[in-house]
Parts: C-alpha cells; sequence; structure tokens
C-alpha cells in the first residue's frame, strides 16, 4: 500500500508500520526491515505532494466529484458509470458531465460511448477530454493505446502516475458532475484517486454490486476500505438483480441472493441501498453499439430504476450542499 502526506501506510510496509505521518516513522521497531524505513526517517515521505494545488486548480471547477467503486470485477461498473453519466445528462437543462476511466487494464467506456476512433487533443491548458455526447465528455487511457487490443502492463507507480497526469494535465472545464470509474477491488489506483482529489473535495462513492454472496464479500472490504480512507458512501446499487422481460417486463431471478442480497448487507453495513438495476438485453446491445438506452428504451422498467437512482443521487448532494 502507498499513501500521501495524509498520514497512512507506505508501499511494501511492514506490518505495524506507524505511518508517514508519526514522529517515529522509520525509527520504530516495526520499521525494521522495510524499504521505506530510510525515506520515513527522513521525514521526506510527509511532505505534501507538490502536484496538489495543480490538482485542486483543475477541479476547482467541477462541482461535484464521484467515484464509482466496485468489490468484484464483472458486476457492470462501467456499464453503470455509462448509464449513471447518461441519466444525469439527460435529467436536467445544460448539465455538464465528465467521465474519467482510471480502469486502466480494462477501459471499456470508449465501447460504450462510441468513441474508440476518437482522438485526444493538447492544447496550452491541458489535455481535452473527448466530447462523446453533447454534454459528455470523456478521459481514458484507451484514448492513449495504438490499438483497442493492447494490453496495458504496468506496476502500480506507472499507474499512479497516470491518475495523476488525467486529475492536473486535463482540462476538464466547468462541470458539473464528475464520475470516475475506477478498477475492481481496493488497489493502487483507488488511494491515488481518493488521496489526489481528497483536498479537492469528493463528494463520496457509489459501490456496484450483483445479489450473490460471492460480489457481496468483496463488497464489505470496499466499504471497509471507504471508511479507512474516509470516502463517503453515496449508496450501494444492486445490479443484475433479476431478468427483466422486454415483453411482459416480469423480473425472474437469476443470481439468486442467497444471504439477502444487497439490502440486507446494506442493513448490516448500515450504508444507503440506492436501488437495484435488472437484466435487460437491451443493455447490453446499448453497451456494444455505443448507445444511448435512455434513447432506445425511455420506457422500460431499468431505465425507470435508473431514473430513481438519478434523483436518489442528486438528493444526497443537495442534502450535503446544505449541511
Amino acid at each position: 500500500l502507498r499513501t500521501s502526506a495524509s498520514g497512512g501506510i507506505m508501499e511494501e510496509a511492514n506490518k505495524d508500520c506507524p505511518g508517514v505521518e508519526s514522529e517515529d516513522a522509520g525509527k520504530m521497531s516495526a520499521c525494521e526491515g522495510c524499504p521505506n524505513q530510510r525515506l520515513c526517517a527522513s521525514g521526506k515521505a510527509n511532505e505534501p505532494d507538490k502536484d496538489l494545488p495543480l490538482i485542486e486548480e483543475k477541479l476547482s471547477h467541477v462541482k461535484h466529484k464521484i467515484l464509482v467503486l466496485s468489490g468484484k470485477g464483472g458486476v457492470g461498473k462501467s456499464t453503470f458509470t455509462t448509464n449513471l453519466a447518461r441519466g444525469l445528462a439527460q435529467s436536467s437543462d445544460d448539465v455538464e458531465i465528465g467521465v474519467m476511466d482510471i480502469d486502466i487494464c480494462g477501459p471499456s467506456t470508449l465501447k460504450m460511448f462510441d468513441a474508440e476512433k476518437e482522438e485526444v487533443h493538447s492544447s496550452s491548458s491541458g489535455w481535452s477530454p473527448v466530447y462523446v455526447e453533447e454534454n459528455i465528455c470523456l478521459m481514458s487511457v484507451g484514448f492513449l493505446l495504438p490499438s483497442a487490443d493492447d494490453a496495458v502492463i504496468w506496476r502500480g507507480p506507472k499507474k499512479n502516475g497516470l491518475i495523476k497526469k488525467f486529475l492536473k494535465d486535463v482540462d476538464w472545464g466547468d462541470l458539473d458532475y464528475l464520475l470516475v470509474d475506477t478498477p475492481p477491488g481496493t488497489s493502487d489506483e483507488h488511494l491515488s484517486a481518493v488521496q489526489l482529489m481528497m483536498s479537492s473535495g469528493v463528494d463520496g462513492c457509489i459501490i456496484v454490486t450483483t445479489p450473490q454472496e460471492v460480489s457481496l464479500l468483496d463488497v464489505r472490504k470496499e466499504i471497509s476500505f471507504c471508511n479507512k480512507v474516509k470516502l463517503p458512501i453515496i449508496g450501494v446499487v444492486e445490479n443484475m438483480s433479476g431478468f427483466i422481460c422486454p415483453s411482459c417486463k416480469k423480473s425472474s431471478e437469476v443470481f439468486r441472493a442467497t444471504t439477502g442480497g444487497a439490502q440486507r448487507m446494506s442493513e448490516e453495513m448500515n450504508v444507503p441501498l440506492l436501488g437495484s438495476i435488472g437484466i435487460d438485453p437491451r443493455i447490453g446491445m446499448c453497451c456494444d453499439k455505443g448507445e444511448s438506452l435512455f434513447d432506445i428504451a425511455p420506457d422500460s422498467v431499468v431505465v425507470g430504476q435508473y431514473n430513481a437512482i438519478v434523483s436518489k443521487v442528486k438528493q444526497f448532494l443537495k442534502n450535503k450542499e446544505t449541511q
């Protein structure tokens, strides 16, 4: 693990690491043998990141910043992020949305926004995000790859460097919402995103899961991660909660919620449940074609479910502003 000057655990730290903020950093018996011992003892590990002011300035024009997380891969996090962006975009007039895809090893939002042939341009103010719709712009590592089939084989520091570059060098402009699509789990990318964005004001995160216990096990870890880094949880979304027939609109259980699903887990972990989203074949079709579900099936059950979640997210942000 690795943290910034806010005082956490350094990369490859020993089990009982006191943290870089401690006066005993690098000097305790628990520090013996740690590869970071000399760095911590020098005090340099606790120095503020010189790029934080640049990031704060770049994000100062972004009204709301939301991270989308998942404990396990394959639960539809990127699909949810894409549809949340489109749902927010059509929920109000004159609203501007940004999507930052930091799922570096699996950047799929390009496909979902039909932006695979687009290119990122740079100017004196930095990289310009690609406008995939009239009021939705996107930045992803996928734009920087020679081919969509190329694998990103990077170690943690290089991934963290790209996330920092997306935050300090991308000219996001004036945005109402910036949605950050993260990789599954609790890795370097999550720590970097949270720590680099925290000083500029992160509103919170949305955690995506599926009903079965195999997914919920990792969501509990994700919730624990959020609590440890003091990242507010806007709520949990249960994706793929049942197959919804496009014709009769009846729902059939596909992934059985053997332990009560997201509903019971949210109650046990004391986090809000934003809602459930069913399985509709048109969701996958829209993702593959880069089309908007809100245009293809505006009267569908799943669009209604997305709209209900959008309303709850907006209400959360409104309540936070008045606190």
